[in-house]
């Protein structure tokens, strides 16, 4: 295990804003993660699990502990078949009348790599994440989703070390809490466990998943490939800026900056009545209402700027370091745009990445 000193933190987040980790270890294998873990245990120092720092802000004043990226690299290509009844997951009707494929990625695997790749053997279930920057190991913590899609659909276990027991564990789907953007990972148990691994169920040869209004609009009566679907999210992704590109400037932020709320049909109804016709989903007993409505119709347009920080030109979610943003004003941005939201709808909007060193 090498121990770095010192360490910028701004090129390893996809905002590239962040000061110095007092102390950095980059594990490549889980018996590095485990010594990581020790030392930070035996020196006394605070602990941050970094990934592929596409969901963080990292403060101006940087960490004063141990940053502990996860670099465990490696995917499983020999998928073998599982009966469905062994596998403790969500219901799922393509599952239930198929036998999965089991596929294994390391925690540090790129995760467009690891979506590619089942693409291209065709195994469907994670398509429509496509062009979703970060690593494998982040996508269980945050039930990472997009485009009528859930990580949660097809995770069938989690591969952890579990700081409490310092053993390796082995979590299962219903073990994971998941609910929307959400997992016992950065809730419950947050600061527990370190994802290693996830194993996922995906069915060769299926059908893509197609429920969200572009990719409906886009095919039409025509069923796609998983290719052709992957083709146009990452079309779609890009043309929002939403796909990591060192050329455009509103690339340089954590993705969807805040959650979509959700609301009880009684406060819907309430809102309707108030502010007219407002969009949003069916979710379960609740709706959910899309965050960028909310924030267009608090006065925040595109391109809407404070200091340095700004709304991404192309994609109301994503706030955007236009070039020397530090993360106060990303912070000051933020909160201007939560108390505008929840000034005129009564709704306090939910960030997404999580905050480091504050």
């Amino acid at each position: 295990m090498k121990i770095e000193e010192n360490v910028d933190l701004a090129p390893y987040t996809t905002m590239k804003i962040g000061g110095r980790a007092r102390f950095f270890v980059r594990a490549a294998s889980e018996d590095e993660v485990a010594e990581a873990v020790e030392y930070a245990e035996t020196n006394s120092l605070t602990l941050f699990i970094l990934g592929g720092g596409s969901n963080v802000l990292i403060s101006d004043l940087g960490f004063d502990g141990l940053v502990l990226q996860i670099a465990l690299k490696g995917i499983n290509s020999a998928e073998f078949e599982v009966p469905c009844s062994e596998l403790r997951i969500d219901s799922n009707s393509e599952l239930e009348t198929r036998n999965p494929k089991l596929i294994t990625a390391l925690a540090g695997e790129d995760w467009d790599k690891f979506v590619s790749h089942c693409v291209e053997h065709d195994l469907a279930g994670v398509e429509c994440l496509t062009g979703i920057p970060g690593f494998v190991g982040g996508t269980p913590v945050q039930n990472v989703g997009a485009y009528g899609q859930e990580v949660s659909e097809t995770i069938v276990t989690v591969r952890c070390l579990d700081r409490r027991s310092q053993e390796f564990v082995t979590l299962a789907n219903d073990d994971c809490g998941f609910t929307y953007r959400t997992s016992i990972f950065n809730s419950t148990e947050r600061d527990r466990y370190i994802v290693l691994g996830v194993t996922f169920a995906l069915i060769r040869g299926s059908e893509p998943k197609i429920v969200y209004k572009d990719l409906i609009e886009h095919f039409g009566e025509r069923q796609p490939s998983l290719s052709e679907v992957r083709d146009a999210i990452f079309s779609i992704r890009r043309a929002k800026s939403m796909v990591i590109d060192p050329t455009d400037p509103n690339s340089r932020s954590a993705g969807s900056f805040f959650k979509n709320p959700v609301v009880s049909k009684e406060r819907l109804t309430e809102l309707q009545a108030a502010f007219g016709r407002l969009p949003f989903f069916e979710f379960g007993d609740a709706a959910k209402i899309p965050a960028a409505w909310l924030i267009e119709n608090a006065g925040f347009t595109k391109g809407y700027a404070l200091g340095n920080a700004a709304i991404s030109t192309n994609h109301t979610l994503a706030l955007i370091n236009r070039g020397d943003a530090s993360a106060a004003e990303i912070l000051a941005l933020k909160n201007r745009i939560q108390e505008t939201v929840e000034t005129k709808f009564g709704i306090e909007l939910q960030p997404e990445p999580v905050f480091v060193g504050f």
